[in-house]
């Protein structure tokens, strides 16, 4: 077996080659970064090639998909230490055959790779439940982050009653808590969203929506 090495950090990447010369696989080309690999994996002619998913230059999905692009039909497999869905997902996407994480055992590595150089494709074991989610279109959406995001549940019920222009005491009664209570979580409020007044957090909260909608008065 014939495998190229793409990664960035050089004794993880020299390391890795003598455990795969130990194991008499042939490494013909170790690169340090993902434009050197794309320079040499036509003359390397790999079986297989390791490829990194995070490297400064140029990170592995990127490298992924311009060897896909420059008709490279050789098995990639990523070798990573991210275990994000996101990863494993859009790895596979864009052709990779294998998507394995660097604290798997050496033994484990080797027979994922003669596996992978065999036709399969390989996922960690660790990942195989996101695999399933990934393939049942049950993938997890990231949660879009918003100032308000650091907020706890209640400093997210009390900037509400700021965005109404309520007073602490209003407050305080609203939600049967002391004034002094509601002074402490204004404080933090304003530390977190870094603003100075009650008004540029209400007017933080009301533009992301925030302010609970009351009826009318009767008259």
């Amino acid at each position: 077996m014939r495998v190229l090495l793409i990664d960035d950090h050089t004794l993880f990447r020299l390391g890795l080659k003598n455990l795969l010369e130990r194991s008499d696989i042939d490494v013909v080309g170790a690169a340090s970064t993902g434009h050197e690999g794309l320079k040499i994996v036509h003359e390397a002619d790999p079986d297989v090639v390791l490829l990194d998913m995070r490297m400064p230059d140029m990170d592995g999905l990127s490298v992924l998909k311009k060897l896909r692009e420059d008709g490279v039909e050789a098995p990639i497999a990523m070798l990573t230490t991210s275990s994000e869905e996101r990863d494993l997902v859009e790895s596979l996407r864009n052709g990779a055959q294998g998507y394995l994480l660097k604290d798997m055992d050496p033994e484990d590595l080797v027979a994922a790779l003669r596996r992978i150089v065999d036709g399969e494709t390989v996922v960690t074991p660790q990942l195989a439940g996101t695999l399933a989610r990934a393939l049942t279109g049950k993938i997890e959406e990231p949660e879009e982050e918003t100032p308000l995001s650091e907020l706890t549940p209640r400093e997210t019920e009390i900037i509400e009653h700021l965005a109404e222009g309520q007073s602490n005491k209003v407050i305080a009664r609203e939600l049967g808590i002391t004034d002094g209570t509601v002074k402490l979580h204004v404080k933090a409020i304003l530390r977190k969203l870094n603003v100075r007044s009650r008004v540029e957090a209400a007017v933080i909260a009301v533009e992301q929506g925030l302010g609970r909608r009351r009826p009318p008065p009767r008259r």
